[in-house]
């Protein structure tokens, strides 16, 4: 194998890693670099064993986890009965905790969530509530698309080693 060849592999395995770093990090889109790492894979060996059906899987699995991301925290707040004010800030609160790394990727819903339904209702309880459901929502929504992410991974093995 040529150094080219060896340096492709070991980009595109870096795209897979860094694409499920960025299913736990919202700053990367995690399931389009998966996406584009298996590609590249794919193409290294001229598509010989992955092709259009393979990748339609897959884009429909990336397509999946940016709809889980979305409804996730939104879903899980509105489960516990949160108003429209508090499912919007519990996005907001996902989006501005994205800049305080880890915590804020937790608390960002929670406080974002708890803040609107607090400014609607005047209710710490029903804050509270709200705020609980839009984190589980976020931490289910996170446990699922690494599922969809690992799935991807194993529809492009099973065609790379199984067909």
């Amino acid at each position: 194998m040529e150094i080219v060849t060896i340096l492709l592999w070991m980009l595109a395995a870096l795209l897979v890693i860094a694409g499920i770093a960025g299913l736990v990090l919202p700053a990367i889109p995690g399931a389009a670099v998966i996406f584009a790492g298996l590609v590249l894979a794919a193409w290294i060996e001229d598509f010989a064993y992955a092709g259009a059906g393979i990748f339609s899987i897959l884009a429909a699995l990336v397509i999946l986890t940016y709809v889980v991301d979305f409804a996730a925290s939104v879903l899980g707040a509105k489960y516990f009965g949160a108003s429209r004010r508090a499912m919007a800030g519990a996005m907001l609160g996902a989006i501005l905790g994205i800049f305080f790394g880890l915590p804020g990727l937790l608390l960002g819903p929670f406080a974002g969530a708890a803040i609107g339904e607090f400014s609607e209702q005047r209710h710490l309880g029903a804050a509270g509530r709200a705020g609980l459901g839009a984190t589980l929502g976020l931490a289910l929504g996170v446990a699922v698309k690494l599922a969809l992410a690992f799935a991807m991974l194993a529809v492009f093995a099973a065609a790379r080693f199984m067909m």
